[in-house]
């Protein structure tokens, strides 16, 4: 479904998505139940097997979105970056504490979720920017150089890197309640009180992340060019996925979700790339894609369909979606991260017109609102209906985002003062054909080959 999508100049992942959905309840189910329990059994070799690889998927994912936050503002205007970063991550995430307080959470809440999760889930699911898939948005349209692109992508990134915070601190919350034990309670003889649980897990994260951030680059480098390291020497991808491993049994043993091991392993790979590039293992510098070891195609060809085809089995719109929540959570999401993008960047001073492109843009929620949905649901902190729900946002928002830039550059419209109108790189197409959801490049050789 996916390559077939593809040929109908579509986004790969939602061809991926609709394949699982077709093999789900909602339609085979229904058809032929039999053969869906036959084919997708709720237990057994066969559910451990694709439950393994379908894990595996959603961390190299992450490990690659990881991978694209390692990116600089490129000398664009720092005041609207800054601004835009504040208003647009506070003001949306504020909405959606709003939001959870008027909703019925006890129809939205997991096994293992609670008020405090629930409501924080909320947050970030208003506050969202997809990087790899906005950045694959301007890829295809060819504008990934221009001012326009290096202030969605710098606002993107710091954006993306506090929500993935916020997302361990959540996933740890809901562990702390389930039967979860963090390494730091086998010193005590007692569970912590509340304010020390919180505190862990809003600070370890935290630390983590810049413990990796700044020491794990030359870690990586240097092991990686050992001679006694035979698992570099002899395959450079194996040893990438054993250190993305490792990061994510460190997060694990610390009682933080892998996922986080997975992005900080991203961001350290591809500021080792860059270093090396620059003269130094971790000096961090202007590299905008990690070493090219392979891992990368091979990943999104094998692992990661298979977790977007069973994101696609999980969704039930039969029995577990509700259109009107689905129509009005939609709007006030959209409302929200879009008006506090306009607000941020006509408070710098933008022109209308460019607020307007700016705050379509970040609207787009892509492949991270996805690995929200599934993670939290996976870690029943969301029922089955909002794990739907915030699917959907992420697919209709993504798919919004690359019509009306594409439409903006098919007319020859700047998106900024600065920049002038630059006609799609591969001739005529359908505005934001392609580019939707992020659509995965054919070839693992493109220059400038970006992900969900």
């Amino acid at each position: 479904m996916g390559q077939l999508f593809v040929r109908l100049r579509q986004p790969q992942v939602i061809g991926e998505i609709l394949g699982g959905l077709l093999l789900g309840p909602m339609v085979l189910g229904m058809a032929a139940p039999g053969v869906q329990r036959w084919l997708l059994p709720s237990d057994g070799p066969v559910a451990g097997a694709l439950s393994a690889f379908s894990t595996l998927g959603l961390l190299l994912l992450v490990h690659f979105t990881g991978a694209e936050l390692h990116r600089g503002a490129g000398g664009a205007r720092r005041n609207t970056i800054v601004l835009i970063t504040v208003i647009g991550l506070v003001l949306p995430f504020a909405v959606g504490l709003g939001m959870a307080y008027l909703a019925d959470l006890d129809e939205l809440t997991g096994p293992n979720g609670s008020t405090t999760t629930l409501t924080l889930v909320f947050g970030m699911a208003i506050a969202v920017t997809s990087v790899p898939v906005i950045s694959r948005i301007m890829l295809d349209l060819g504008i990934l150089e221009s001012v326009f692109a290096r202030i969605v992508l710098a606002v993107a990134v710091a954006e993306d890197v506090v929500l993935y915070v916020v997302l361990a601190v959540v996933l740890g919350l809901a562990q702390a309640g389930s039967s979860g034990i963090p390494l730091w309670q086998l010193v005590s003889q007692e569970a912590p009180p509340d304010l020390v649980t919180y505190t862990y897990y809003a600070v370890v994260p935290v630390l983590f992340l810049a413990a990796v951030y700044w020491l794990g680059p030359g870690v990586y480098s240097r092991t990686a060019a050992a001679r006694a390291n035979l698992v570099a020497r002899r395959s450079p991808m194996a040893y990438r996925l054993l250190f993305v491993l490792v990061l994510c049994a460190a997060c694990a043993g610390l009682g933080i979700d892998p996922i986080f091991g997975a992005v900080t392993s991203g961001m350290c790979v591809a500021r080792a790339g860059a270093g090396q590039r620059d003269g130094g293992p971790a000096a961090g510098g202007s590299g905008r894609r990690e070493r090219d070891d392979g891992l990368r195609p091979f990943a999104m060809g094998v692992f990661v369909p298979v977790y977007f085809a069973l994101v696609g089995v999980q969704l039930d719109l039969a029995h577990h979606f509700d259109f009107l929540f689905l129509c009005w959570f939609l709007a006030l999401a959209c409302a929200a991260k879009s008006f506090s993008v306009w607000l941020g960047a006509r408070l710098a001073g933008e022109r209308n017109s460019t607020a307007v492109n700016l705050a379509v843009a970040m609207n787009a929620r892509g492949g991270p609102g996805i690995v929200l949905a599934s993670v939290t649901y996976a870690a029943e902190i969301i029922d089955r209906g909002f794990f739907t729900t915030l699917v959907l946002l992420s697919v209709i928002t993504s798919h919004l985002a690359g019509q009306w830039l594409g439409r903006a550059v098919a007319r020859g419209i700047p998106l900024t003062d600065q920049d002038a109108p630059v006609p799609p790189p591969h001739g005529p197409r359908e505005p934001g054909a392609g580019t939707s959801v992020g659509q995965r490049p054919t070839t693992a050789s493109h220059p400038k080959e970006h992900l969900k």
